[in-house]
């Protein structure tokens, strides 16, 4: 069964977001009106180094108030590559530039609200370029092991589903098969 969309007007917009309202006809003909959030693409990346440890941000997240594990990431800016972008955010956030990257998953975290897609990269080189320039961003960068991955994320210390899909990932790439 597939909803189809009327039409759509834009209701709020900066640059990161807009707040859309759109006339949804269902199957069976009635209407209904449906908020949407039209969002920029997300570039998120990480490093894992030869001892098959990942390189996360503890932060926290004022709008669940919730600390957690997560890969550096950001919008992609107006005209930028997807993985440029990636790279950019690694390593404004951590202070590591990666080496070639590679993509690990896209995923659209809320599609029901949102049309976000994150696409995940991942480098098993990268070379440290000092202290992050965007260091408010995390209260402190570490190297941790991916065979601690499923117990964090059973503890809830990876709260964002986009950054537990990816290290579950990873995860099965570089230790169930032996990478």
């Amino acid at each position: 069964m597939q909803w189809t969309k009327q039409n759509e007007q834009t209701v709020y917009e900066n640059r990161w977001f807009s707040v859309n309202l759109a006339d949804v006809e269902l199957p069976d003909g009635r209407h209904l009106d449906h908020f949407l959030i039209r969002m920029r693409p997300v570039a998120v990346a990480t490093v894992v180094n030869e001892a098959n440890e990942v390189l996360l941000l503890w932060r926290h997240r004022f709008i669940t108030d919730s600390w957690g594990w997560e890969l550096a990431a950001g919008v992609v800016e107006d005209g930028e590559d997807v993985r440029a972008a990636a790279a950019r955010e690694l390593e404004e956030e951590t202070g590591w530039r990666p080496g070639p990257l590679h993509h690990l998953m896209t995923v659209e975290p809320s599609n029901g609200l949102t049309d976000a897609r994150h696409h995940i990269y991942w480098s098993d080189e990268g070379e440290y370029t000092g202290h992050p320039v965007d260091d408010f961003e995390s209260d402190r960068r570490e190297w941790v092991p991916l065979k601690l991955v499923p117990d964090l994320i059973a503890r809830g210390e990876v709260p964002a589903a986009n950054m537990a899909a990816a290290l579950l990932l990873l995860h099965h790439l570089r230790l169930a098969e032996g990478g």
